[in-house]
């Protein structure tokens, strides 16, 4: 299977050689590619490098409308034919069950050999193959090739830590302990961060013997290991203690680059891919708000791919009109889609709308004074990016750990009282009671609003002119092209593992 250069996008322009061009490879789910096109927008616009993105033609329309126009190169591998998925399936947004997630990640193992033919196609090895965690195949062929690879998870370097160290040890059996369990230490985290099993994800540490747990131990976590360096979506006050704890599980040397948050590295302050169209009309709505009581809006938001009952939707509803606050919320239903209804009268104060919103305005909009959400690692930068605390409801996966990293450690939040991929129904009164704990003026909700705006400033400044973010960034271009042995792509053997 032949790769197939985007005419509208040549995949490699001319140049003296592989030291400024470097291919990315993200895996093919919005949630995953956005954050990898940023990385490149800002690789091209702060270092002048070359970038070629790597996707499949199902992934093409939106790779174009999401990157800087003509500043990208786009490469598409053929996707490759599973019996077991529906003919056409390149995303993992357009699964119709997360059941299928293992067999689409079986799929992508195979484009190994098509990236492998794309490399040898360039008149020069790249400076190196920045991919996603889960496309564990792309060490092998970077070894190859002699080039690096950087490995990247849509996670907090806290998160990052603590799942691979939990991997590597399990946690000690839970004891009888309201809460969760009897709190512990994570080796090598700060003294004062104690956890316990409730803020580990079901399965981490498990060993299972099921034919995903097989899969990730032998194509994922032991190529994820060998990695060069570890990008991540964060920035160095909001989580770079954990960035040693780390950088000790992979090989010597290895490092953690804290680029983010890229969205603002790569000068992306709003939506692309048309998410800045405002078809509901709620700005208008927050703009009267805001003229009434700024900072009075809560803005509800959980991911299409959380599990959303109905009966969780009607209680979140009672709930956000007991609280007795304005709130504005993006709803979507896993049961019956557009199908569900509403089981009270938001009131003059309440807005449920089901179209396409303008997210990152809206979090930024005045009227806006904090965010409900499923803790997915994105939105929390982008809620915290934009000065606003958390109602942390972890819904999948690692979850868990960032609700724990944002009410807990940041402070900039409160936590939902729900184990992430519980089917434990969260009542009314809890939703209301936890509303008003973050949106009323006593003094832990300006606490948290105050710790919010500090990470706001933070992320900013991270970003800017001599910020740690953009320091980063050079410094991770600059090792690479210290480890391009004469522009010929060799590397030592120790590189090449």
């Amino acid at each position: 299977m032949a790769a197939t250069a985007d005419t509208a996008r040549p995949a490699a322009p001319a140049g003296s050689g592989g030291r400024d061009h470097v291919v990315v490879f993200p895996l093919m789910a919005k949630g995953h590619m956005l954050p990898l096109f940023h990385f490149a927008a800002a690789l091209v616009a702060r270092h002048s490098l070359r970038v070629t993105v790597v996707t499949t033609p199902g992934n093409l329309a939106f790779a174009r409308r999401s990157l800087p126009e003509a500043a990208v190169g786009l490469v598409a591998l053929p996707f490759p034919a599973h019996p077991d998925l529906p003919t056409g399936l390149e995303s993992k947004d357009d699964l119709p069950s997360l059941a299928l997630f293992p067999l689409f990640l079986r799929a992508t193992a195979l484009l190994r050999e098509p990236l492998a033919g794309y490399l040898a196609s360039l008149p020069a090895p790249p400076l190196a193959i920045v991919s996603d965690f889960f496309l564990g195949f792309t060490q092998r062929v970077a070894s190859d090739a002699g080039v690096p690879r950087v490995t990247f998870h849509g996670m907090s370097t806290f998160a990052l830590a603590l799942w691979f160290s939990l991997e590597r040890t399990p946690p000690p059996p839970a004891e009888s302990v309201e809460g969760g369990g009897a709190p512990f230490r994570v080796s090598g985290f700060p003294e004062g961060v104690t956890i316990t099993k409730d803020d580990v994800p079901d399965g981490v540490g498990a060993q299972g013997d099921d034919p995903f747990s097989r899969f990730m131990a032998d194509e994922v976590f032991s190529s994820e290991y060998r990695s060069w360096g570890v990008l991540v979506n964060s920035f160095d006050a909001l989580d770079g203690e954990y960035a040693a704890p780390l950088e000790s599980l992979y090989h010597p040397g290895a490092r953690a680059w804290l680029a983010g948050p890229l969205f603002l590295a790569a000068g992306f302050p709003q939506e692309e891919d048309g998410e800045d169209d405002d078809p509901e009309g709620c700005l208008p709505w927050l703009d009267e708000q805001a003229a009434k009581r700024p900072g009075s809006v809560v803005y509800v938001s959980l991911a299409t791919y959380v599990h959303v009952t109905d009966a969780q939707l009607d209680e979140l509803a009672h709930g956000l009109v007991d609280s007795g606050h304005a709130f504005l919320w993006a709803v979507q239903s896993s049961d019956s889609g557009n199908a569900w209804s509403p089981p009270v009268d938001a009131g003059p104060d309440g807005r449920i709308v089901r179209g396409c919103i303008p997210h990152r305005r809206v979090l930024a909009h005045p009227a806006v004074g904090a965010f409900v959400s499923h803790c997915g690692w994105d939105a929390i930068l982008e809620s915290l990016a934009a000065g606003r605390p958390m109602l942390a409801w972890p819904g999948i996966a690692e979850q868990d750990m960032n609700a724990k990293q944002v009410a807990e450690i940041l402070g900039a939040g409160v936590r939902v009282g729900v184990k992430a991929g519980s089917d434990e129904l969260v009542c009314r009164a809890h939703l209301a009671e936890k509303v008003r704990e973050l949106m009323d003026g006593g003094e832990d909700g300006r606490r948290m609003r105050a710790r919010a705006e500090d990470i706001e400033r933070a992320a900013h400044a991270a970003v800017g002119e001599g910020g740690t973010t953009r320091l980063a960034l050079r410094r991770l271009v600059e090792e690479l092209q210290r480890s391009y042995d004469g522009g010929d792509g060799r590397r030592s053997d120790e590189q090449r593992q």
